[in-house]
């Protein structure tokens, strides 16, 4: 990934230059977007469903790489879901709005499949299980 940066001589004339380093995230800040992804992806909920799809256990993983890449790996209740194109479009929107996020990339996945046994003790008691 090329990055071009604009700097301001002492002069106030305007130089270009490009660089093909991408500033590295420190362990630090990777796990305050690891935070902040998951406070969003909190905010997103399956529409037939009043619990998010956090708390529902739809999310396997969350992983933040050091140039502030984030993978989502995530699943549906069902192959049939109706938000099955929202979901994931919506997920991936959230969490690239996250300060310090260069990318995010949203992978639905089938295995393992999901089940009412990976839902939060909170989801539970919301949904009456």
């Amino acid at each position: 990934m090329e990055q071009t940066t604009t700097l301001q001589a002492s002069d106030s004339t305007s130089t270009s230059e490009t660089s093909s380093e991408v500033r590295q995230l420190s362990t630090i800040e990777q796990s305050i977007i690891h935070n902040n992804a998951i406070e969003a992806i909190k905010t997103c909920y399956d529409p037939e469903i009043p619990v998010n799809i956090y708390e529902l256990g739809l999310i396997y993983d969350v992983k933040v790489a050091a140039d502030g890449g984030v993978l989502v790996v995530m699943t549906l209740t069902s192959p049939n879901c109706p938000a099955a194109q929202s979901l994931p479009r919506e997920v991936e929107a959230k969490v690239k709005a996250i300060p310090n996020v260069t990318a995010a990339v949203v992978k639905v996945v089938w295995d393992p499949q999901w089940n009412p046994s990976m839902m939060t003790e909170a989801a539970r008691l919301e949904l009456g299980f």
